[in-house]
């Protein structure tokens, strides 16, 4: 399988697989935090399959379990979910709380790697 057919479908990372997987990534990220028992997420995870299978090779989906992945939750104030957040080069430049459309994410992703300034860098 190649590397374009990995990204097909979301990735699940977690803390010790973030920083490879988002900070260092070459495209832009979009990373769901999710939970397993929250009907929201299981509501937006038919979402995120479709978006990363269309989009494979322009960014990737990364799924991280919010309740097994505390300290990430943390560190970007992820204080309820569904919540996705849009990295580029390593920078926060976009959120949305709470369910959203396909259409709704698709834009404000591209207004989330079309914006220039860094809303937050992780330290």
């Amino acid at each position: 399988m190649n590397a374009m057919e990995n990204n097909r479908k979301p990735i699940q990372v977690d803390e010790f697989s973030f920083e490879a997987a988002v900070i260092e990534s070459k495209q832009p990220v979009l990373v769901a935090f999710l939970a397993t028992w929250s009907r929201p997420c299981s509501v937006i995870a038919p979402v995120l399959d479709e978006i990363a299978a269309e989009h494979a090779g322009k960014f990737k989906v990364v799924r991280v379990d919010a309740d097994a992945n505390p300290a990430l939750s943390l560190w970007y104030d992820v204080a309820s979910i569904p919540t996705l957040l849009f990295f580029v080069a390593g920078n926060v430049r976009g959120k949305i709380v709470g369910t959203a459309s396909k259409e709704a994410i698709l834009s404000r992703l591209q207004t989330s790697t079309n914006n220039q300034q860094p809303k937050e860098r992780r330290k």
